[in-house]
């Protein structure tokens, strides 16, 4: 008898939840601010890669953890800054111009990697982030394993959802970012740039995804390997659609996702000899379509998203 209400309660399965949402929350975060801003971001998935290369080869040349952390976001802001400039001013096709970012972030990132390391068969490894121990708040019960002895990069996350939360609803500038996304003419009508806007934000959104590849290999692996990413930024683009473009709720997708993965490595252990393995794995993947199905019929997305704006143009 598998006793699942004796998973749900255990520690080691919120905490393994949370370290495996810990990167889907930095890739949703970043494309709900692209979307916010009207911009469809499928670069997504080639920005994780080019993330967990940057911030993995800079800590192994000796910038230490926080630089490449530093690294992963500067390179992510710069393929987002390609994403932006294709579909922005130009106003080519934001599907066309993602895969495409997606394909070349993707091998420009390999093409390094076999490039500084051409005969190595197994990559080297470097020093991850340990997990933290905060004195007194780890040593509550329950919530202190779980929140307290994670990593310093899920800690950076789940402040970074508190973040994105304040700019967008708290500041001048989220109200621009959200009006931008709504209607553009309003925006430029007030004198602000609408270009400006959509090419800052989907910097940021795409600096935020990077990191999401950049916890794998300096927080969860400690080194880089092809296929390493495993379809995580598609996983976020759906998940926005589950949040509502809300940053709260993003982090509540995240964490969903995160359980139901957590959760089909331990049933596997319980009943795998009796069902085919494959089952577990795609698992995570039809609970969480099931879940979109659910929410996308309540969305309230961004009324010029996938809309091209040229100024002077009504």
């Amino acid at each position: 008898m598998i006793d699942i209400l004796h998973i749900l309660i255990s520690e080691s399965f919120w905490i393994a939840s949370l370290r495996i949402a810990t990167p889907l929350i930095f890739g949703v975060l970043g494309a709900l601010l692209c979307e916010k801003s009207g911009v469809l971001n499928l670069g997504i998935e080639g920005i994780f890669v080019a993330g967990a290369m940057a911030g993995w080869i800079a800590v192994w040349l000796g910038a230490g953890l926080w630089g490449g952390v530093l690294v992963a976001a500067g390179a992510g802001a710069f393929f987002g800054l390609i994403h932006a400039i294709l579909t922005v001013p130009l106003g080519l096709s934001q599907h066309v111009s993602g895969l495409g970012v997606t394909m070349f972030a993707t091998s420009v990132s390999y093409f390094i990697y076999r490039t500084a390391l051409p005969d190595t068969t197994s990559p080297p490894r470097i020093e991850p982030f340990q997990a933290l121990d905060i004195p007194i708040l780890s040593d509550l019960p329950f919530i202190g394993p779980v929140l307290f002895q994670q990593t310093a990069m899920t800690m950076l996350a789940l402040i970074m959802v508190g973040v994105v939360w304040y700019v967008l609803d708290r500041t001048a500038l989220g109200v621009a970012i959200k009006a931008v996304g709504d209607n553009p003419d309003s925006v430029d009508a007030q004198g602000l740039s609408v270009y400006g806007l959509r090419i800052g934000t989907i910097m940021a959104g795409s600096a935020l995804m990077a990191l999401g590849g950049a916890f794998l290999t300096m927080s969860a692996f400690s080194s880089f390997f092809f296929g390493m990413v495993n379809g995580r930024g598609w996983i976020c683009i759906a998940l926005v659609i589950f949040a509502s473009w809300r940053p709260g709720k993003a982090l509540l997708g995240a964490l969903l996702f995160g359980a139901f993965d957590a959760f089909q490595v331990r049933l596997q252990t319980e009943v795998g000899a009796f069902v085919p393995g494959q089952v577990f794995l795609m698992a995570p993947y039809i609970l969480s379509i099931f879940a979109l199905v659910i929410a996308a019929r309540r969305a309230d997305y961004p009324r010029a998203l996938l809309t091209p704006w040229f100024k002077g143009q009504r």
